[in-house]
């Protein structure tokens, strides 16, 4: 459901431009794929002028080790700031990621939900459940928690980006940290610019004939997309919701789908590289200090539940977070002539190959947990 909170002023999102023609594919995938390139592999530090714009306006904004940024001085309970300011922000979420704010005082959920109204597509596009606690029962509120009794348990236990059953995905989601627990348990968040970086030359052509069918909905979104701000390539891809994945032919025309074997090494390459940048600085795995306040790019950064996060309240202590997701600017499109949209719950139209609909979608480690 869209929320009441479009404000009419333009998104820095422009449209997507085409991807650029793929190289030929080099059928070399032994296991010196795996090895990462970190020669390419860097986050963009802080701009000097849109600091500058940001400190005229009374705020501060200083670089998190080694990806996202920290901001203080700007209160997300009172009216938004100056578009100019809201653009700087907006900007260094793109390059960085994420931001956290920093709050004097405890954040009322509508004041979360406004705030979460000033990045991408300027409205609140809800489409979870709404557990009984939820203050106000607002439907714009997902709440999650360690504890059933205060909110949904167990979600997102692996890397996703939020929203990748709609045709435009959401632009950005918000974490408000209401409780964290006393023994910690936060979230990972990886740069998808550089970890496409972190791949050999050959594994990035590989994956930028690739398209992901959502297991629930049939929306195909690409593999590796042109972030629409930064202009970074960036990876894509959900564990927890795909139901198959399409390679474009290199040397013909047509497609096929990836079998079960193919499709498992994709997603573990994924988990891999993504996971490998908690060692080699594009990845964190950020605690939740009282307060907390983030909000994510969700082209830019894939996250996923700190396994901590899921354990119970007796062990870890109550956590509790609220999340809202902000509507998509445009379709997030495939490229290669495919549709927007293919019927996962019909038969396969491209023979054999995985093609699963429903719930979790392919199960590609039968020993994880997996929950949307």
């Amino acid at each position: 459901m869209i929320g009441p909170c479009w404000h009419g002023r333009r998104s820095i999102y422009p449209h997507r431009s085409p991807m650029r023609e793929a190289r030929p594919f080099f059928h070399q995938r032994d296991s010196q794929d795996a090895r990462l390139d970190m020669s390419s592999s860097s986050i963009a530090p802080l701009d000097p002028a849109r600091v500058a714009r940001i400190e005229a306006f009374g705020g501060r904004i200083a670089p998190l080790d080694p990806i996202g940024a920290e901001v203080f001085g700007i209160d997300l309970s009172l009216k938004e700031p100056p578009p100019e300011v809201v653009e700087a922000l907006e900007q260094e979420m793109a390059h960085r990621g994420f931001l956290v704010f920093r709050n004097e005082r405890q954040l009322e959920p509508e004041d979360f939900l406004r705030a979460s109204c000033w990045w991408g597509g300027r409205a609140l596009h809800s489409t979870h459940g709404i557990h009984p606690a939820t203050p106000g029962g607002n439907q714009h509120i997902f709440r999650l928690s360690n504890d059933r009794r205060y909110g949904i348990p167990g979600v997102g236990p692996q890397w996703h980006n939020d929203g990748s059953f709609n045709a435009a995905t959401f632009s950005h989601a918000g974490y408000h940290i209401v409780r964290p627990a006393e023994k910690g348990g936060g979230t990972y968040y990886a740069h998808q610019g550089a970890a496409h970086d972190a791949l050999p030359e050959e594994r990035r052509e590989f994956w930028s004939r690739l398209s992901s069918v959502n297991s629930n909905t049939g929306v195909v979104h690409p593999a590796v997309h042109e972030h629409p701000v930064s202009g970074r390539r960036s990876l894509w891809l959900h564990l927890g919701m795909t139901g198959a994945v399409i390679e474009k032919l290199p040397d013909a025309e047509g497609f096929r789908l990836l079998d079960a074997d193919e499709l498992k090494r994709l997603c573990h390459q994924y988990n891999d590289v993504l996971n490998a940048g908690l060692r080699n600085g594009y990845a964190i795995a950020y605690e939740y200090q009282e307060r907390d306040c983030i909000f994510i790019d969700n082209l830019a950064v894939a996250h996923r539940a700190a396994p901590e996060a899921h354990l119970p309240p007796e062990k870890q202590g109550l956590r509790i977070m609220h999340r809202s997701t902000v509507r998509g600017v445009e379709d997030f499109t495939p490229g290669h002539g495919l549709p927007l949209y293919l019927d996962i719950h019909g038969p396969s139209p491209l023979g054999d190959g995985v093609w699963q609909a429903g719930g979790i979608g392919f199960r590609w480690d039968d020993g994880i947990p997996m929950q949307n």
